[in-house]
């Protein structure tokens, strides 16, 4: 099977060997479309958090001063872009800025939009089929002694590298739910601890994410009580995710970032098993439409939406079947095979994938400690490094899409998708590496 996909498809061989590549979807569509999801389904998810604004300021005190709203800054980064011309030693055309996902308010992470959304969108489900709630109620009544007890009867379970799960873990606890997190062998131990901690149960898995979401969905299909996140499918994780590019529309505008035919925006989105930046995608075309140039980013050896997207196999691929081991410091991307939902849904959405090394994730790390005090997981690293990768590689993007002339006027958004709850330690122990 792997020569003949090589001989198809030759920049798999180059993937197979580790080397970076950028892949140009030929698929992207000035009008994007999907009969798999609508638009519909995003805006009922955020009349959904509005409904749960007081409920969330009553639970997370952290929440008041955004009157109960989960959301993040935009911040510049100037220094960043010129310490990575420098290293790379080329020219970053356009202004770098950053998307704050990794300061999000209750898990630190991306996943506090979908995660933290589909938890509350099964809570509710439940108390208004038991009669415990109405739409037209105040949400801050669930966060009473007695919802908790009539949450604790059900369970919530997940699969998850780490982030996905705290979210989960954090928010179904917050609410009273018994909650389950199945963890492959690339989470962080950190991870595990906090989640322990905040009471969830975690099953630990010597294998790798797909397995550990398998053995969480076959036990939940056991429990007649219990609600399984997954990771893969979930049509509410991803319109979760998605109503992020309309808040996103609004906060370009309020910093005068003009997004049109003359000011590209391109954004780059840290890839896993693809629910997280696939639903951000999606919002971003419906919202932003044709000039927004989406590209996800994946480690060497775990480029698993890459080849499902390239050879159209989606989850019938695995980075496995090239030749590749799937061990990746970046412990979020550590995934082997693809959503086939996401990467459906994505066919005509996105404009591309690239690839990165560890050495350079560790590297845009402790640039971005020294030119900007700014600590990203090395997960969330991969984004920074698209500009880069367009440069080197997105010339014949860049002329196709009639752009060369415009970059100038051009914003590159790094979607910046988890570590402010990573303990100073492990941040420590990340810039020894490094350093070394």
């Amino acid at each position: 099977m792997k020569n003949k996909l090589f001989q198809q498809f030759p920049l798999l061989q180059t993937m197979a060997n580790q080397d970076t590549v950028l892949w140009e979807n030929t698929n992207w569509a000035k009008k994007a479309q999907t009969t798999l999801f609508s638009i519909t389904e995003v805006i009922e998810a955020e009349e959904t958090l509005q409904r749960f604004s007081s409920y969330l300021k009553e639970a997370f005190p952290e929440l008041r001063a955004s009157n109960g709203f989960i959301e993040s800054a935009l911040q510049t980064i100037p220094q960043m872009q010129e310490a990575l011309e420098k290293t790379f030693d080329m020219k970053i055309t356009g202004q770098m800025i950053v998307k704050c996902d990794h300061a999000l308010p209750i898990s630190g992470s991306i996943k506090a939009r979908g995660g933290i959304f589909e938890v509350l969108r099964h809570a509710e489900r439940l108390a208004i089929a038991h009669g415990k709630l109405t739409k037209a109620d105040d949400y801050a009544v669930l966060a009473t002694e007695e919802m908790r007890q009539f949450f604790a009867q059900y369970t919530i379970a997940v699969g998850s590298t780490g982030n996905l799960g705290l979210s989960i873990g954090i928010m179904g606890k917050k609410l009273g739910f018994d909650v389950v997190v199945h963890m492959s062998s690339d989470a962080k131990e950190w991870k595990k601890a906090l989640l322990r901690e905040k009471g969830a149960t975690v099953i630990e898995y010597e294998a790798d994410y797909s397995v550990a979401v398998e053995q969480g969905r076959k036990e939940a299909e056991q429990n007649p009580l219990c609600h399984f996140i997954d990771d893969e499918n979930s049509k509410d994780l991803f319109a979760g995710y998605a109503v992020a590019a309309k808040r996103l529309q609004a906060q370009l505008q309020q910093v005068a970032i003009m997004v049109d035919a003359n000011h590209p925006l391109f954004v780059y989105l840290p890839c896993g098993v693809g629910g997280g930046p696939g639903g951000v995608a999606y919002g971003l075309r419906e919202y932003l439409g044709e000039h927004v140039h989406i590209f996800f980013a994946e480690p060497v050896a775990s480029p698993c939406m890459t080849i499902g997207l390239l050879t159209g196999l989606h989850d019938e691929i695995s980075v496995e079947d090239i030749g590749l081991d799937n061990r990746t410091e970046a412990d979020g991307l550590a995934v082997g095979r693809a959503s086939k939902f996401v990467g459906k849904v994505m066919e005509t959405y996105i404009s591309g994938c690239y690839t990165v090394t560890d050495e350079e994730l560790l590297t845009s790390l402790k640039l971005a400690m020294e030119a900007e005090m700014l600590f990203l997981e090395p997960s969330a690293h991969a984004g920074m490094l698209g500009a880069i990768r367009l440069q080197q590689y997105g010339q014949h993007y860049l002329q196709r899409h009639d752009l060369i002339d415009k970059m100038a006027n051009a914003t590159h958004l790094v979607w910046a998708t988890g570590g402010s709850m990573v303990p100073q330690e492990m941040r420590e122990a990340y810039l020894q590496k490094a350093n070394s």
